[in-house]
């Protein structure tokens, strides 16, 4: 049994700067996720993708983010449990919740913090017949490092940022050999900026932009050596790659946690925005997993939620202690 002050379930950006809160109120935290590394979706889909809405950080990439927060939180020695899903929950005697992990890994403490992100999630995929065939050998549905691509010709599918985003970063960056975009519209969900600039990268000739168009099939001899094109008035075009990339988003799913007994809306847990307590005293919410009216998902909406958290989490742990906010800046930070 690992024991603890705050079990937090989920290792991303705001699972970890809660560590941080946590720690400044002498509060110890244990992590758990189902991913083998800390930085939730940060480190696994996106560790090379540049952050711009970070306070004091112009640009940051996710992965040093990731990193970052780990250093801030380092002095308050939290545990971890990876590579293990949380599955269920269960409440003692004496007041404590038990949280058991797919492994059987049982962790025990008088708060738990629901940092979950958006929950486990699994990418969309085109209805492609023979798809599956080709994974991991020529397809893929995250860019984690674009140098896997240096020198490759890529065809990826999509019509949002992320589709929009990796086209740009491929070829202006010319890390990729070739870059097709391809999407079954003429106009696109993505930022305005990034579909102009797309637009004008398909003008000089750094992208190969084909709209109005879907691929529909795969061809090569044990790994990705083509795609079949259909387009809605040139008919079929069979397009040479070695990487069909298909970024259609994720499909985001609570797991486990939606059988806990937490009140739950459109696939995320509600919380009181007092304090991002939900229905379950002594369970909180906070990041992406949760929601509320006027609710942003942001990263930095997270830190602050994870804050007031472990404010309210102090005061159920200690009800006969008073807290005093005391201001890094004239305390400093003191680990354990």
């Amino acid at each position: 049994m690992i024991e603890t002050d705050i079990i937090i379930i989920g290792a991303g950006p705001v699972g970890l700067f809660t560590v941080f809160e946590a720690g400044l109120l002498k509060l110890h935290c244990h992590l758990i996720d189902s991913l083998p590394q800390p930085g939730g979706q940060c480190s696994e889909i996106y560790p090379k993708k540049p952050i711009y809405d970070i306070p004091g950080f112009p640009s940051i990439l996710a992965g040093e983010l990731v990193d970052n927060l780990m250093a801030q939180a380092a002095p308050f020695k939290p545990g971890f449990t990876l590579g293990e899903a949380a599955m269920t929950i269960d409440k003692t005697d004496d007041g404590k919740f038990i949280v058991t992990t797919v492994k059987g890994t049982k962790h025990a403490a008088p708060i738990v913090v629901i940092a979950g992100g958006l929950g486990v999630f699994e990418p969309r995929k085109p209805p492609i017949e023979n798809l599956l065939d080709y994974e991991d050998k020529g397809v893929e549905y995250i860019i984690k490092d674009p140098e896997f691509y240096r020198g490759k010709r890529c065809v990826i599918a999509g019509g949002g940022d992320s589709a929009l985003d990796w086209s740009i970063f491929l070829a202006e960056k010319n890390i990729a050999k070739e870059v097709v975009l391809v999407h079954r519209s003429s106009s696109f969900r993505g930022h305005l900026d990034s579909v102009q600039k797309v637009i004008d990268m398909a003008g000089t000739g750094k992208i190969k932009l084909i709209t109005e168009a879907e691929v529909t099939g795969i061809g090569g001899n044990g790994k990705v050596e083509n795609v079949l094109i259909i387009h809605q008035k040139d008919g079929e075009i069979i397009q040479e790659t070695d990487h069909f990339i298909p970024l259609f988003g994720l499909k985001p799913s609570l797991g486990p946690i939606a059988n806990w007994g937490l009140e739950i809306d459109k696939n995320a847990i509600k919380v009181n925005t007092l304090d991002y307590s939900t229905n379950i005293p002594g369970i909180y919410a906070i990041g992406d997993v949760n929601i509320y009216e006027n609710k942003l998902k942001l990263i930095l909406c997270g830190f602050h939620e994870g804050t007031l958290a472990v404010q309210s989490a102090f005061a159920r742990i200690y009800p006969d202690k008073k807290n005093i906010l005391k201001y890094t800046t004239v305390n400093g930070v003191q680990g354990f």
